[in-house]
């Protein structure tokens, strides 16, 4: 069955002419004449009389469009029930995401957005182990660097800008270093852990020097790292969007500005997937609204569904 010739036909009887069908539904009168005489032809049934001043039924046009009426309804309504229930944003997001992040960003985030939508429930490991995303079921993923997962969909966020700081104190007794050589007189408090590689390497304007203070103390959490750092035990490289207030109150005072080191990005990753459920997507618009906000032009990379109006434009 032709869908599109039934509805033609609907639309002929309830406008009473081919004119106003065509108008109905913006196509030409040719047209609705052609589908209404291929219906015909293919049913071997007159559905209608057509006169120089009006159309009619026949009486098998009649029963025809009584029972094709009730079955448009249906369809109609089926369409509606549809469209309300995409509407209705719900379901569950498991999302895997650096601790530090988590705290510093992600939390109130969080909360803003499941208050918006209630329906949604998210289910958020913080970590900084190494995972996999399509094995473990995590929907979403952000993480200090792409790790390159061809099955994964990625956007680099903002730069996560790495550089040597230390405390006020800690300097005042030890001295400030002016040249990355002059590390070597100094106490480190290292990260290590799965994204995170424990040498200090700065670049010159030619090469990269690998920078080897004493190690007095190594974690895998860049906020001990840098707790420790104001309490004054040594100098220590975190990205400066977890040291933000510490910088800004002079808690910390960052060294070797002249010396840049190996820079990294907050990334977000999800499956690859030919449709991306509404859940997934208003998470994402929420997301990048509160990159906006906080990041303005610093955000590197933007979905395609993402609006001007979103990025504040």
């Amino acid at each position: 069955m032709d869908l599109n010739r039934v509805q033609i036909f609907a639309q002929v009887v309830e406008q009473g002419s081919f004119t106003g069908a065509a108008k109905a539904l913006g196509i030409t009168k040719a047209t609705v004449s052609r589908k209404i005489a291929e219906l015909e032809a293919d049913t071997g049934t007159q559905l209608l009389f057509r006169t120089t001043r009006a159309l009619k039924l026949t009486e098998a046009g009649s029963s025809y469009y009584n029972r094709i009426n009730k079955i448009l309804t249906d369809l109609q309504s089926a369409e509606n029930q549809l469209s309300a229930q995409q509407q209705l944003i719900k379901g569950n997001l498991k999302i895997v995401c650096p601790i530090e992040l988590g705290q510093l960003f992600l939390g109130p985030i969080f909360a803003q957005f499941l208050t918006l939508y209630p329906d949604i429930t998210i289910e958020a490991e913080l970590t900084n182990r190494k995972v996999d995303v399509i094995e473990e079921g995590i929907d979403l993923l952000f993480q200090i660097a792409d790790s390159g997962d061809t099955r994964l969909q990625s956007y680099a966020l903002v730069n996560a800008h790495k550089s040597l700081m230390a405390s006020p104190a800690y300097l005042a007794e030890h001295g400030t270093p002016k040249v990355p050589q002059d590390l070597a007189k100094h106490k480190a408090i290292r990260l290590q852990s799965a994204h995170i590689e424990g040498a200090w390497k700065l670049f010159d304007g030619k090469t990269w020097i690998v920078a080897e203070p004493m190690t007095q103390l190594t974690v895998n959490n860049v906020t001990l790292a840098r707790e420790a750092a104001i309490a004054g035990l040594g100098i220590t490289a975190v990205p400066s969007i977890i040291a933000q207030v510490a910088l800004e109150k002079g808690y910390l005072i960052p060294l070797l500005d002249d010396y840049p080191m190996v820079q990294t990005k907050v990334v977000l990753s999800y499956p690859q997937r030919a449709y991306l459920p509404r859940k997934y997507r208003v998470f994402i618009e929420f997301i990048y609204s509160a990159l906006f906000k906080r990041w303005g032009s610093q955000v590197l990379e933007v979905p395609d569904f993402i609006g001007q109006a979103d990025q504040g434009e």
